[in-house]
């Protein structure tokens, strides 16, 4: 007796209660009118700003990313530093 494998979830979803419990580490409910802040994230430079990212390679696009989180990292770095400067300025 065989399973068809279209048949057999690999991975049950989790249930919709649970999704939208904020108690839970990682949960952000998100509803129509809910807004969510990525400012831990710092400015970031976006996939969508690449115009040829459909036509590079897997090599190219690896690299791409790779720099693209170096960047990121600099800008958020320097991000915390004008803060944390402006914060001990500040009277």
């Amino acid at each position: 007796m065989s399973t068809n494998p279209a048949s057999v979830p690999l991975l049950l979803a989790p249930s919709l209660e649970s999704l939208q419990n904020p108690d839970v580490p990682g949960n952000v409910p998100i509803d129509a009118t809910a807004s969510v802040k990525l400012d831990n994230l710092g400015p970031m430079i976006t996939l969508s700003r690449i115009a040829n990212w459909e036509h590079m390679t897997e090599a190219e696009r690896d690299r791409t990313m790779r720099v693209l989180a170096a960047r990121n990292r600099a800008r958020l770095a320097k991000q915390q530093k004008d803060d944390s400067d402006t914060s001990s300025t500040s009277f």
